[in-house]
């Protein structure tokens, strides 16, 4: 891990000669996202991959246990607020059951973000829809609903 923070320190360096004083908290906090399910789970239930109209993308994976999500992880290719959004609804679906998921929404995910820009809203409606097609995906794939979503 160590590792990792020195070359995301080095890269920053070198893209801003002249550091900030906020740039070695941007370098913490990015670390910090990368260490919140930042990655595909090795055997997920359920999955979903979509991308926004501002073509970020964001991938959910789910792992259930019993009928509570055990692991929720999450990949994007997006920016800081696509990834804060994306490894919040990761965050929030794990130890909830299908039924609790539904209630995470981009709304839900944008209050937890207390002082987060409005004009990211996206970002937490694109983590919020991708966090219910993989709920989705599950909930097709145990035979819970039909294909046609009923």
């Amino acid at each position: 891990m160590a590792d990792n923070a020195n070359n995301t320190e080095r890269q920053v360096d070198q893209a801003t000669p002249e550091r900030n004083p906020g740039d070695s908290i941007e370098v913490a906090f990015r670390q910090w996202l990368d260490s919140l399910q930042a990655r595909e789970p090795l055997d997920p239930d359920a999955h979903a991959i979509l991308t926004g109209k501002c073509g970020e993308t964001i991938a959910i994976f789910l792992k259930f246990e019993g009928e509570r999500v055990k692991e929720a992880t999450y990949l994007t290719n997006g920016c800081i607020s696509s990834r804060v959004c994306a490894a919040l609804a990761a965050q929030m679906a794990k130890g909830r059951t299908p039924d609790e998921i539904l209630e995470i929404t981009g709304d839900s995910i944008m209050e937890k973000l207390e002082g987060f820009p409005k004009e990211e809203n996206h970002c937490a409606i694109l983590a919020a829809e991708t966090l219910q097609e993989a709920l989705h995906s599950y909930m097709v794939g145990r035979g819970k609903i039909g294909c046609e979503g009923g």
